[in-house]
């Protein structure tokens, strides 16, 4: 029989594994973008066969994101965040360098490249400051579960990066994957799948968003961009508000 002290328990220990797991993977494939692979196991794959790897690498992680989105609310965002941990650190682990480098520019390119990596690191913490740091996690409803109450709905946000354009978060994943100055194969492996996933994967978050919400996301698609912003951006939406969905917790 499932207790309330049962229960508290679960959400604690999945609040801590998001956290260390998930967070950690968050922070380590972070790294990876900004310092290249790690190296970490040499499987002395040849070329094509260590390519190979990567894209399944890849695949597993665009699998875990969009498939477990779907989770329930109550416990799901925990899981997500544990699983997405795991997934994103066995990619960091086990991706294999290619040696064929494409592109290393030097002097002050290089920095260029830098600066915009740093700018999009800027971006993520700016969207996560926006709206909360349970919310991108989705882990309200675990929180809830620990405190007893009942999860808040998600805030309507009309500051910060959303005055911008709708999808900051999807932006700067792109900034971070292209801003790596050194192009080798795998890189631009790396670089060409994710971008493909975060435009798939932002168009299929639109149609949820306009189903939910109807004419006004509609109103909020036609005056802020979705993923390049463009100037006075910021002030052409008026009050028009979008709200940010947490659906799985």
């Amino acid at each position: 029989m499932i207790t309330r002290t049962t229960t508290r328990i679960a959400a604690y220990v999945l609040l801590v594994l998001a956290g260390v797991i998930g967070g950690g993977g968050l922070l380590a494939f972070m790294l990876f973008l900004f310092a290249g692979s790690f190296n970490l196991v040499d499987l002395r794959l040849g070329e094509f066969p260590a390519l190979l790897l990567n894209a399944i690498l890849c695949l597993a992680f665009f699998i875990q994101h969009s498939s477990m989105a779907l989770l329930p609310a109550h416990f799901g965002g925990a899981v997500y965040a544990v699983a997405s941990g795991v997934v994103v650190l066995a990619l960091v682990v086990f991706w294999q360098e290619s040696a064929y480098r494409l592109l290393a520019p030097q002097g002050f390119v290089r920095w260029i490249f830098r600066a915009i990596l740093v700018l999009a690191f800027a971006g993520v913490a700016w969207t996560i400051w926006t709206l909360g740091l349970f919310t991108n996690f989705r882990l309200r409803s675990t929180v809830a579960e620990l405190r007893s109450t009942e999860p808040q709905a998600a805030s309507l946000v009309t500051y910060g990066p959303y005055r911008w354009v709708r999808h900051p978060l999807y932006l700067s994943a792109l900034l971070m994957i292209w801003s790596y100055p050194d192009l080798t194969l795998d890189r631009l492996l790396l670089n060409v799948s994710f971008t493909v996933w975060v435009i798939a994967a932002t168009r299929l978050e639109e149609r949820k968003l306009v189903a939910t919400f109807g004419e006004e996301y509609r109103n909020y698609q036609l005056k802020v961009p979705m993923l390049i912003p463009w100037p006075l951006a910021s002030g052409r939406h008026g009050e028009i508000r979008v709200k940010v969905v947490d659906n799985s917790g």
